[in-house]
């Protein structure tokens, strides 16, 4: 058992560094919102969110979430994972697309859009974007998180790849081939610019994994420590607007206006 326990903790130390500062962002927001509009939970919709890393973990903040997802093996795999963590009758999962999900779960009808590595692979960013703020009920909030292209260049050089980071410099939608698995990456200013004309306003605008994709996987498989120093360093950094050039993602957090 101990053993088990030891394997796991590396894969739950990268996954933190990795999500603490849309964590950190997410979680205030949604305390922030739940105390305007209800007593109770919110109720969430996590576009794409496949087998339930973000949806989980809502749910056992307390609130009602809707997973939308085109793939049945990730739903599945959501409600075996919801039913371990207890939150089964929180967690409801949604065959579709994001192009569908208006009609799939309603206008006005959701709190909160996790929205995070989907616009990369969507037919029509601006189409999808359009359809979250669709959803939200006036006042809700969006979180959106998708690739940084000049990160990504950064990345490929680094890694001794420089033909595809040529390419992917080059590329108008931040591709670095035909088996780039994402059809495009983006700018800060490209995503905050694509939120507003969904009709969102963008809230905050940071970098994620400035750092955590840096690191040494050793160190940070076997180093507590360095996990937490790593975790501080990200939530420094996106304090700091420089940063966001050179970060793994981009995150936007966006709120629908409320009707006059």
């Amino acid at each position: 058992m101990a053993a088990a326990r030891a394997r796991s903790r590396p894969a739950h130390s990268r996954t933190a560094l990795r999500t603490a500062v849309v964590w950190d962002v997410l979680r205030d927001a949604l305390a922030d919102l739940a105390g305007a509009v209800t007593d109770s939970g919110l109720v969430v919709l996590d576009l794409g969110g496949g087998t339930g890393g973000f949806a989980v973990p809502l749910a056992e903040l307390g609130h009602q979430v809707i997973v939308v997802d085109p793939s049945p093996d990730s739903l599945a795999a959501l409600e075996r994972r919801a039913a371990e963590a207890d939150v089964a009758s929180m967690v409801r999962g949604v065959q579709g697309d994001a192009d569908d999900v208006a009609s799939l779960v309603g206008p006005d009808s959701v709190d909160v859009v996790v929205c995070h590595s989907v616009l990369e692979v969507v037919d029509d960013p601006g189409d999808a974007l359009a359809a979250v703020a669709a959803v939200l009920r006036p006042g809700g909030i969006a979180s959106v998180l998708v690739a940084n292209r000049i990160a990504a260049v950064a990345a490929r050089v680094t890694a001794g790849r420089v033909g595809e980071a040529r390419q992917l410099f080059s590329d108008p939608a931040g591709r670095s081939g035909e088996t780039d698995p994402l059809l495009r990456r983006f700018t800060l200013d490209q995503l905050e610019q694509l939120v507003r004309e969904a009709g969102l306003q963008p809230r905050v605008a940071h970098g994620v994994r400035v750092f955590a994709d840096l690191a040494p996987a050793a160190l940070v498989d076997i180093d507590p420590k360095a996990v937490d120093d790593l975790i501080a360093l990200e939530r420094a950094a996106a304090e700091d607007p420089a940063y966001a050039a050179v970060a793994t993602s981009l995150h936007v957090l966006a709120v629908r206006a409320a009707t006059p």
